[in-house]
């Protein structure tokens, strides 16, 4: 077994048929490194994106990469060709190179866009400028870059070319998210919680039908609001968002992003206080049983 790589979340081991994820309790914000440790994170993950793994495929019939978890921190998984760059339309079984998204609510980075008005309201499928948390009329879809140093959003062409992929593969994979998300929101609705937005990642099968790799479904790829205090009109984060708040509460979001903007050395980014970590060590245990409905 050979380590191939060292990610925010993960270790990645080689099996030589199969991958092995390591799940650690490292933590990351705006592509940022904390230097703090958030224990149980990694195994909260771990449990909660087997639990979504086996539904995809069991309920919604999606094809995904999970094979079975030997440890409650470990996930075998099946293995596929990273390609370097950009897919190709002549290669099958790959990892595309892209992050999709799908968002259900106003929230993060789409309202910053609204607000500067990189993104207009008819742009989301509304004809007025939303508040935060507002529920949008249809699901708002866009991709991302994967291995650049930041994420940046795409065009639907970028995403073709990048994914190597054609414009019926791209609306393949969208619909295959929504298979996937109407029993998901459905689930955590049941348990007083609602889905506000999530990120997907995607190779391309032996046919070049969808499977679903990496993670997905937990408190650090999606978005999770209490329900009860929602409509109570009080949107309380239940994700890694929390500790992005704490950030952008301390003032460090905005001279991170101001240092990007102009070019400038960024500021190291500062550990969380004790406090933080053991709330954010307990919302992730929390959250396993919330999304789940299984004990600790």
């Amino acid at each position: 077994m050979q380590l191939i790589r060292v990610g925010k979340v993960k270790e990645v081991y080689d099996e030589g048929e199969t991958l092995l994820f390591k799940f650690t309790d490292k933590i990351s914000v705006f592509d940022k490194m904390i230097p703090s440790l958030i224990p149980h994170k990694g195994e909260s993950l771990c449990r909660t994106s087997a639990y979504w793994f086996k539904m995809a495929s069991e309920s919604a019939r999606v094809e995904t990469h999970f094979l079975d978890m030997p440890a409650p921190d470990q996930m075998r998984v099946k293995k596929f060709f990273v390609p370097e760059g950009k897919g190709s339309p002549y290669e099958i079984e790959y990892v595309i190179p892209l992050e999709f998204i799908m968002r259900y609510y106003v929230a993060g980075s789409l309202f910053d866009r609204l607000k500067d008005g990189t993104l207009k309201p008819d742009d989301v499928g509304l004809n007025h400028m939303p508040k935060y948390g507002e529920e949008l009329d249809d699901p708002f879809f866009e991709v991302t870059t994967k291995y650049e140093k930041y994420d940046r959003v795409l065009t639907k062409g970028e995403v073709i070319e990048i994914g190597g992929m054609t414009g019926n593969e791209l609306n393949n994979i969208r619909e295959t998210i929504l298979k996937i998300d109407r029993r998901l929101n459905k689930q955590v609705l049941s348990r007083g919680l609602i889905h506000a937005d999530g990120k997907k990642e995607f190779a391309f099968g032996a046919s070049r039908q969808p499977v679903v790799i990496d993670t997905f479904g937990t408190a650090d790829e999606d978005r999770f609001w209490d329900l009860e205090k929602y409509n109570n009109g009080e949107i309380v984060e239940l994700s890694k968002e929390s500790v992005r708040q704490y950030y952008r509460s301390i003032g460090y979001h905005e001279k991170l992003y101001a240092a990007r903007k102009n070019g400038q050395k960024e500021p190291d980014i500062p550990p969380l206080p004790k406090d933080m970590v053991e709330k954010t060590s307990r919302l992730y245990m929390d959250m396993f049983e919330r999304l789940t409905g299984q004990k600790w």
